[in-house]
């Protein structure tokens, strides 16, 4: 019997969707996205994607007329569906009442590489509506730029844009004989394994862009949005954050804790990955730069010039401001030349990364001691000039320009070090980043893992407050705090205190400090801080276990560092309030209190 749909809100659920669509109740969806199996033969780890193609249509048209039922009288759905069984989708999706309204081309280049046929380069999106007359499509939502801004420059042009194409491409600047100037597409480039908003866990992951194009056009904020192969997660975590209501259904044990973990750490009004309108500064691969005085060669001067990378390896540049600061930290060879070719080197380091990265990314090998020895092992071996750290800062200024990713290589293998395992430490790869930052004032989180000596500083300072982790686990619980810090910090510029549950501390909330009552503290989550009883604060945090991270906290291997604190501050006291979750808006609590409060220990950007 159908549940009332409050109780599916907000959450993916683990089991078959068809059995998951019966249990919702009548109209009660605005907006439906399905990316089914393609019945291609794809290795899923619980479904069988080799059906018979009748099995497969049947079982395609039970799950469409659930859907059908579930949404509102004005409700859409969108379909996406390969080459193979298109066409017999379309046909199912009008049999159970849907009405078309486009069909949708998504063009990519990079296409998946077949054997025996053409490379396949595109996917079929189908747009449907339940009521042909009435329906939601908010057009001044998902405008883009027109033909006369983006090639012309045309003052003429509204500056409102117009309504995307039915086809969308990755790059139409590239495709002079395929697109006349002035249509505008859509593209958006496939997810790559080298891209940022990889999830890394699904091999099938739509892009974020793609998505919120669909969403914003054809659904409305606190609508709802349900998604019956929630895979990636992807369509879930455009919906929350876009401030749509959500559900999804997924059948598999591993992609469903995966999916849940992802939407757990994105916020309400959190960014959209990927570039909104890519053509605004996406210059023409062949010439290296769009027609003088447009929109598109404006935006890619300037992205040229933030990105442009050296003439020279990082350590022998004498007008490198960043390496002049770092210039203590880093000693250099006498018997090195002043200047090398820069194109040459580049393509020497990018080699060696091709060599010593065993499929991880550009932060991974310089984080990874083992992984980061490899590659200066190559770098010895072809006789490569500089330092370590000049070597892995050219490395990450080449990624920034791009180069990285021109190579082509598969970069998106796991780092299983998601946020629940590094929470426990992640204070202390917080306090260790500041406690170097102070000491090398200047000095972002990428120049002190890129020096060892420094790196083996920060690692040191975390070992003080967090013992017995590898270096590995600290650095990468840097990487992903600094990630994190960025939007929890935007979060807690558009979301008040009130909305997060939390006030400023007051003397009702003092616990003392007293290391047998730890294990008494509710293993609860909270905001906390610790400070001397004279007021000033040495740290302020959030946890989604306060007695666990108290304990880590006041470990016995940590008490002689306590002890000097305590004889250099005087006594030492902790303020704690309770809070239902800290995941929903995670470090926009922390950063709250960092507004209201300085701190010794936090790292303040």
């Amino acid at each position: 019997m159908p549940h009332v749909i409050n109780d599916f809100l907000g959450k993916i659920h683990h089991g078959d969707c068809v059995a998951g669509l019966k249990s919702l109740p009548d109209s009660s969806v605005h907006l439906a996205f399905a990316d089914p199996p393609f019945n291609i033969g794809y290795d899923y780890d619980e479904y069988d994607d080799r059906l018979d193609a009748e099995k497969y249509i049947a079982w395609a048209g039970q799950w469409m007329s659930e859907i059908h039922r579930v949404l509102v009288p004005n409700g859409s759905f969108w379909l996406a569906i390969g080459d193979e069984y298109a066409a017999e989708l379309k046909l199912q999706a009008q049999q159970v009442g849907f009405h078309s309204r486009n069909w949708v081309v998504w063009y990519y280049t990079f296409g998946v590489h077949c054997k025996h046929k053409f490379t396949r380069s595109h996917a079929h999106l189908f747009y449907f509506v339940k009521d042909a007359k009435n329906f939601t499509f908010s057009a001044s939502e998902i405008a883009v730029p027109s033909a006369r801004q983006l090639v012309y420059a045309d003052a003429r042009a509204n500056p409102k844009g117009r309504l995307p194409d039915d086809t969308w491409i990755l790059r139409p600047q590239d495709c002079v004989d395929g697109f006349n100037p002035d249509e505008d597409t859509w593209y958006f480039p496939r997810v790559n394994g080298t891209f940022k908003e990889r999830a890394g866990f699904h091999g099938c992951q739509m892009p974020e862009q793609l998505l919120g194009r669909i969403l914003k056009a054809c659904s409305e904020p606190n609508q709802i949005v349900l998604d019956p192969f929630s895979g990636s997660a992807t369509t879930l975590v455009v919906a929350k954050k876009l401030g749509r209501q959500y559900l999804g259904f997924e059948l598999s044990t591993d992609y469903y804790q995966r999916g849940t973990q992802r939407l757990s750490a994105i916020g309400v009004g959190d960014k959209l990955e990927g570039a909104e309108e890519p053509k605004v500064s996406a210059p023409t691969t062949a010439q290296g730069k769009p027609p003088r005085g447009t929109v598109v060669e404006k935006q890619a001067g300037k992205k040229r010039k933030k990105e442009s990378v050296g003439q020279s390896l990082p350590g022998f540049d004498a007008t490198d401001s960043t390496l002049e600061t770092t210039a203590k930290s880093t000693t250099k060879s006498d018997s090195q030349p002043a200047s090398h070719s820069g194109m040459a080197e580049a393509e020497e380091i990018l080699a060696c990364f091709a060599e010593s990265h065993q499929g991880h990314s550009v932060d991974r090998l310089i984080a990874d001691p083992e992984l980061n020895q490899a590659f200066q092992s190559s770098c010895d071996q072809k006789s490569l000039p500089g330092t370590a750290a000049d070597r892995n800062r050219f490395l990450f200024r080449l990624r920034k320009a791009g180069r990285v990713k021109q190579l082509g290589l598969e970069t998106s293998k796991r780092t299983d070090l998601g946020w629940q395992a590094i929470e426990p430490i992640v204070y202390a790869a917080e306090i260790a980043w500041r406690i170097v930052a102070d000491q090398y004032a200047g000095l972002s989180l990428d120049d002190i893992l890129c020096d060892p000596r420094l790196a083996q500083a920060f690692d040191d300072a975390a070992a003080k407050h967090a013992p017995g982790h590898s270096s590995l686990h600290y650095r990468w619980a840097a990487l992903k705090f600094r990630k994190e810090l960025g939007l929890g910090s935007g979060r807690a510029d558009r979301v008040s205190s009130k909305s997060l549950g939390i006030r400023k501390f007051k003397s009702s909330d003092k616990i003392p400090f007293d290391l047998k009552q730890i294990e008494k503290i509710a293993a609860t989550p909270a905001i906390y801080a610790i400070r001397v009883v004279s007021g000033n604060y040495l740290y302020l945090g959030e946890t989604e276990n306060l007695q666990q991270r108290l304990q880590s906290h006041f470990q016995k291997q940590n008490l002689p560092m306590w002890e000097s604190l305590i004889s250099e501050h005087g006594k030492i006291e902790m303020q704690q309030l309770a809070v239902e979750t800290v995941n929903d808006y995670r470090l926009a609590r922390q950063a709250t209190l960092l507004k209201w409060y300085s701190s010794e220990f936090n790292f303040v950007e």
